[in-house]
């Protein structure tokens, strides 16, 4: 900090009243990716400040501190220095001259431009940004900007870096899994009260549906008895008492060809055989479907939250599995 005092001290006497005429603090910006600092005056008892004092001018500069690059330029209403501390991974463009002109309300332009004129996009990363020169405008006045070139790492140094970044993931994840897992099951639970709760009166409708649709086809398929045996006793009496089996035979034939007609046509309209199981679901359904339509049980919606608390069941007991608790996995003994 001595350093950058006799920088302006060398610089001319004349700038000396501005540096000490600058007020402290500098609001925080609202976006969580720039952090800036406004040089203040009063440079006695600054000494454990968080950035260095740079000379005020009109030219952009960038510098490297603790491994992030700082922006320092002069804000155009007040004529004050502002220093800009991007993170260049996830820091763009855009969110760059937006927290500038945050900071200075009266900057109605500020873009940035490549060397041969071609404007850089918002969306571009700052990292990117500062692989070469480029030229900031703000307002009507540009400024022709030389980012440093940082040093790279060795390939020995990357690969301990590569190696510390691991083990810090690792212990990340070796102190945050309990926690997550007791989140993660808190609420797949509150989850499982949601879904239940609203299926209950679901499932309470579709109880009574489903009572009034088997009751239905267990009358129809009574009725179905009750006529074949009407016909089996209306054909003896005609045979043994009204006329002859000589006469009741054609009539007997002409009743099975059209029995199987009626199968046939069934076969025909379901493309199913006319199995007798398979005819009672067939007629179940018809009249729950129907019964559901009229008092307004959605089905759709009754099977989307049994499928959803399906899963949710699932998730909590592949949650709940001794390798994630890290419990002794218990034995399975065959049982005889």
């Amino acid at each position: 900090m001595l350093a950058g005092l006799g920088r302006a001290l060398r610089s001319g006497r004349r700038q000396l009243p501005g540096l000490l005429g600058w007020r402290d603090g500098c609001p925080p910006p609202s976006a969580p990716q720039v952090g800036l600092w406004r040089h203040a005056g009063a440079w006695r008892g600054r000494e454990g400040a968080p950035y260095s004092t740079l000379v005020p001018s009109d030219e952009v500069t960038i510098n490297y501190r603790h491994g992030l690059p700082v922006i320092t330029l002069t804000l155009p209403t007040r004529s004050e220095r502002c220093q800009f501390t991007v993170k260049p991974v996830v820091t763009t463009v855009g969110a760059f001259l937006q927290d500038v002109q945050r900071e200075d309300k009266g900057i109605e332009r500020a873009e940035v431009f490549a060397v041969d004129g071609s404007k850089v996009s918002d969306a571009t990363l700052m990292e990117v940004l500062l692989m070469n020169d480029f030229k900031l405008v703000i307002n009507n006045t540009a400024y022709s900007v030389s980012p440093p070139v940082k040093d790279k790492l060795s390939s020995e140094h990357a690969t301990e870096m590569e190696d510390i970044k691991s083990l810090v993931h690792r212990l990340f994840v070796a102190l945050h899994v309990e926690d997550h897992q007791i989140r993660k099951e808190r609420e797949l639970l509150q989850k499982l009260d949601h879904l239940k709760g609203e299926l209950l009166p679901l499932e309470q409708m579709k109880a009574r549906i489903m009572d009034s649709a088997d009751a239905k086809t267990s009358r129809l398929l009574w009725v179905g008895l009750a006529l074949m045996s009407t016909q089996g006793g209306a054909l003896a009496w005609l045979t043994w008492w009204v006329y002859s089996w000589d006469i009741m035979e054609p009539v007997t034939y002409f009743i099975t060809y059209g029995s199987a007609m009626a199968f046939y046509a069934y076969f025909i309209l379901t493309k199913q055989d006319y199995i007798y199981p398979h005819a009672k679901d067939r007629q179940f359904l018809h009249y729950f479907y129907r019964k559901s339509k009229k008092q307004r049980f959605n089905v759709e919606r009754y099977n989307k939250l049994r499928d959803d608390l399906a899963e949710a069941e699932e998730s909590l007991r592949r949650l709940r599995q001794p390798l994630h608790l890290r419990l002794p996995i218990q034995e399975i003994s065959d049982k005889d």
